[in-house]
């Protein structure tokens, strides 16, 4: 590809008839991508976090309506305290540092998962920021944190489940709309292409329900480095797909 791709200017040569609605990301790839290079798991994440918002920046010049990334799963706690702690103060700071400029850019940010866990100062961030920008259109930007697929459909058969033994909800009632209203993502519309960093071929608990018949696309390229020109690629691949929702 030519340098060409890296410009906003781009967006023209996208088809817009062809462009996916709501993108999906698997940020996968940061530790390897910091041990290449002899450095600290740590220099991987902020690298990451740099790479989010470049990639935050093209769906709003190429008018991709919503993004959702999959930043710390349920399973993320297993890892290293200090690298757990880490990423916590790394969102904290992020929140911080970009929300003025995000929201003057029309972004509006809203998290999903299950945020009680985490700590309280980043919870109080993280309210601040949905508060901030809660009417903004330019572009949705979803965040998964504490995000574990399986739990979210299971607290939402408990949740329908209570409704029911209560008598405030007939079994008969409960469909494909009403459970989907009762996930994280109620409200957001399900992802048109999912995108998977790292060449690892798995869903990871991500969005089991939601991605039914999403588009998938893997790279090999770890998340620190996929760009404007790779999220181009994956655009592109989009749009030669035959997307038929299992009719011919």
């Amino acid at each position: 590809m030519t340098s060409k791709l890296l410009s906003p200017l781009s967006a023209t040569l996208l088809d817009c008839q062809k462009l996916p609605n709501h993108v999906a990301v698997m940020m996968d790839g940061n530790g390897r991508w910091a041990k290449k290079r002899g450095l600290p798991r740590n220099a991987g994440h902020r690298q990451g976090a740099k790479m989010l918002k470049e990639i935050v920046r093209c769906c709003k010049d190429w008018g991709i309506q919503s993004l959702t990334v999959y930043a710390f799963s349920t399973e993320n706690w297993g890892r290293p305290t200090t690298e757990v702690e880490f990423l916590m103060v790394l969102f904290e700071r992020m929140l911080c540092k970009e929300l003025d400029e995000m929201h003057s850019e029309g972004v509006c940010i809203r998290f999903i998962g299950d945020l009680t866990q985490l700590p309280k100062s980043l919870q109080r961030e993280i309210q601040k920021a949905m508060d901030a920008t809660a009417n903004n259109q330019s572009v949705f930007l979803n965040v998964a944190i504490n995000y574990g697929s399986r739990q979210e459909i299971l607290n939402t058969c408990r949740h329908l489940a209570q409704k029911v033994q209560c008598g405030e909800l007939l079994p008969e009632k409960i469909d494909e709309h009403l459970f989907s209203q009762s996930l994280y993502t109620a409200g957001i519309e399900d992802p048109d292409l999912l995108i998977r960093t790292s060449g690892e071929m798995r869903l990871s608990n991500f969005l089991l329900w939601q991605i039914a018949y999403t588009e998938i696309y893997v790279t090999d390229t770890l998340w620190p480095d996929f760009n404007r020109e790779e999220f181009y690629r994956a655009i592109i691949a989009y749009g030669q797909r035959d997307r038929r929702f299992g009719k011919i």
